[in-house]
């Protein structure tokens, strides 16, 4: 059973009390605003789950608590801090605060490299797997080093073609450049294909240890079986 948590703070205090939350092993769950019909100032509700805590408490007696912040009285151009440097999850409810509302929510630290914000922990609330987080992780890391290779070789290239280069050279150092630029784009595409691989993988691993064992039998022999097929035409 939900035990539903709500304590009021002050604004300026918005931020203190997100990080307390965060040092406890406090989940951001959502966020949401709503406008005060009487004076027309808007009320934002944080809602977060002390997963540590919950877990503890769902082990006694299956309950857990949803703690509450609540942000009071504000007015339409006060600038709200957003938390997003540290809960990234925030984002899409503070974006929608200000397209519903036009609350001005300043200081947005966002950067999902390609995917959006995951977590791992299985209890209470699961969204993945940490072994499909690793994978997600690990293929951002390989994506972003393929990336980095690349563009460090065309540059290295280029800097060589330029100072090669003399009167009349210009069309060679151009295929100096674009030879090698090539190459290093080819391998930067190679190992990110590796890594979609990899990630598709655990994500099937994922799913088929979710399912019932005869099934995810009968789902890897079909999975075996197209691999083979497919390696069989490749071959040919």
């Amino acid at each position: 059973m939900q035990k539903a948590i709500y304590t009021t703070v002050e604004l300026d205090a918005l931020l203190s009390h997100v990080l307390a939350l965060k040092g406890a092993g406090a989940r951001f769950v959502q966020m949401h605003a709503e406008r005060n019909v009487d004076d027309g100032t808007y009320r934002l509700v944080y809602t977060f789950i002390n997963v540590r805590a919950a877990q503890e408490q769902i082990a006694q007696d299956g309950s857990y608590a949803i703690e509450n912040l609540v942000v009071e009285g504000i007015d339409q151009y006060q600038e709200i801090p957003s938390i997003s440097s540290y809960y990234p999850a925030v984002f899409p409810f503070e974006n929608e605060a200000h397209d519903l509302f036009g609350l001005a929510i300043t200081d947005m630290q966002i950067d999902f490299k390609g995917f959006f914000y995951q977590v791992s922990t299985t209890e209470p609330m699961s969204v993945i797997t940490p072994e499909v987080k690793a994978a997600r992780e690990k293929a951002m890391k390989v994506r972003a080093a393929a990336e980095a290779k690349a563009r460090k070789a065309a540059a290295e290239k280029a800097a060589a073609a330029a100072a090669a280069a003399g009167e009349g050279a210009g069309d060679a150092a151009g295929a100096a450049v674009a030879q090698p630029a090539a190459a290093a784009g080819s391998d930067a595409q190679h190992d990110e294909a590796a890594a979609k691989a990899a990630l598709k993988a655990a994500e099937m691993e994922a799913k088929l240890a979710a399912m019932d064992p005869e099934k995810a039998a009968k789902v890897r022999a079909a999975l075996a079986a197209k691999a083979a097929r497919d390696k069989q035409k490749k071959e040919a």
